[in-house]
C-alpha cells in the first residue's frame, strides 16, 4: 500500500529527497552556533570600554582571527538556511520563489565574503 496521493502519482511527484539533508543541516550549524556565539559574546563584553587599537589588537590573534571567520560563516550559512525555509513555505508564486531562494543565496554570500574579508585585513594587516 503506497503512501502516495493518487494525485502524487497521477504527476509523478515525490519526495524531492532534500527536506532530510536540509534539517540536519541546519540542526548541525545550530550546535556549532552554540559554542562560537557564547564565545564570541563573553569576548565581546570583555572588550567593553576598550577602544579601536585593543579591539584590533584582539582580532590580530590568529586563534581570533579563526574563530570570528568560523563564527560568521556558520552563523550566516544558517541563516540563510532559515531565511530559505520561509521563503519555500510562505512565498506562493513559482518565479518570485525561485527569485527570492536566489537573492537570499546572493546576499548572504555577499554579506559572509565581505565580513570575512574585513576580519582577514584586520588579522593580517599591521
Amino acid at each position: 500500500m503506497s503512501m502516495r496521493s493518487p494525485l502524487g502519482r497521477a504527476r509523478g511527484l515525490g519526495s524531492a529527497k532534500d527536506g532530510t539533508h536540509h534539517f540536519w543541516v541546519q540542526r548541525v550549524s545550530a550546535v556549532a552556533l552554540v559554542p562560537l556565539a557564547l564565545w564570541f559574546v563573553f569576548s565581546v563584553a570583555r572588550l567593553s570600554g576598550g577602544d579601536f587599537f585593543m579591539v584590533r589588537h584582539w582580532v590580530h590573534a590568529p586563534s581570533v582571527a579563526v574563530t570570528l571567520v568560523l563564527f560568521i560563516a556558520a552563523a550566516l550559512y544558517h541563516s540563510m538556511l532559515g531565511v530559505q525555509v520561509v521563503i519555500e513555505d510562505y512565498v506562493g508564486s513559482e518565479g518570485a520563489k525561485i527569485a527570492s531562494l536566489l537573492l537570499n543565496k546572493f546576499l548572504h554570500a555577499i554579506v559572509a565574503v565581505s565580513a570575512i574579508f574585513a576580519v582577514l585585513k584586520v588579522a593580517l594587516g599591521q
